[in-house]
């Protein structure tokens, strides 16, 4: 059986560009889950020309927000919390996405099979890939459309 990309992807209806800030971002997020009837944790990010620059996940917003040099100050629990939560959201939501998206993206081809997408799935901890031809996005493979995909031929 070949399955590929093309019948596992699905299609991009959102982008942001880097010069969009993290508030503008989440509302993003926000709306393509309602789009899409579920959570909605990772967009690509496009530059003028809509070709893929990078992509920002909610791992990227959650490891900004989260304070970095708490293995200099010891465990969250020493920190006084009081204020600080709201202080680094505060900051968080007028940074732009270019500040932190994730700029190397592992892509597939629309032909690539679905074991390797597996396999670079596993491999990379990656939960989803954007699907591109040449420079042009076709789409994007979640692991939890892969997973549903192979339960079905199970």
């Amino acid at each position: 059986m070949e399955i590929t990309a093309r019948q596992v992807m699905s299609t991009i209806r959102r982008t942001l560009s880097p010069q969009d800030t993290i508030a503008d971002a989440v509302h993003c997020l926000r709306q393509a889950g309602r789009e899409e009837g579920k959570p909605v944790f990772g967009l690509l990010v496009t530059d003028e020309s809509q070709r893929l620059a990078g992509m920002l996940s909610m791992y990227d917003i959650l490891l900004f927000i989260r304070p970095k040099h708490i293995g200099v100050w010891g465990e969250m629990q020493d920190l006084h919390m009081e204020g600080l939560y709201e202080n680094l959201l505060q900051r968080t939501r007028s940074v732009q996405v270019g500040d932190l998206m994730s700029r190397d993206v592992v892509s597939i081809s629309p032909d690539t099979h679905i074991l390797v997408i597996i396999d670079l799935m596993l491999k990379r901890h990656i939960r989803r890939l954007p699907v591109l031809e040449g420079e042009k996005i076709l789409g994007m493979v979640y692991i939890s459309e892969v997973f549903h995909h192979v339960l079905q031929d199970i």
